[in-house]
């Protein structure tokens, strides 16, 4: 069994789940809100420690016509240092609609307005089971 992280990197919180590979799942972790603009990398790397994962799955923002958002050069320079600081391999795939998938079914389970931090954790385990889901 492989173990990976997922991102769903926000300017403001990145939500994290974890996922394997052998029931192609991930589970909601935790969202982290970013320091004076910055991941909080101590966060990130204790969660790193704790789940050992082989990889990781960082969710990237497309509009609709299939380009890539204005802010989304800050998901790459995300990517790149997860990379570097942690040694493992990478990958990025497509979030589009994912955060609004994770506010629908945190709304249609609860019946309530989820909390944003929720959304982003399932967020991030919506991207890294759509990375899971394209390996064959």
């Amino acid at each position: 069994m492989t173990t990976l992280l997922g991102f769903d990197f926000g300017t403001r919180k990145i939500g994290i789940a974890v996922g394997q590979t052998i029931t192609r799942s991930a589970t909601p972790l935790t969202t982290l809100r970013n320091r004076d603009d910055k991941p909080d990398w101590p966060r990130i790397e204790s969660l790193i420690r704790e789940w050992a994962p082989s990889a990781l799955v960082v969710g990237l923002p497309f509009n609709m016509d299939d380009t890539e958002v204005d802010w989304s050069p800050r998901v790459h320079r995300f990517a790149r240092q997860l990379q570097g600081r942690y040694g493992l391999s990478v990958h990025l795939v497509d979030e589009r609609l994912t955060s609004i998938e994770a506010h629908r079914q945190l709304a249609a389970r609860d019946r309530k307005t989820p909390t944003l931090e929720a959304v982003d954790a399932l967020a991030a385990a919506l991207i890294l089971e759509t990375w899971l889901g394209e390996q064959d």
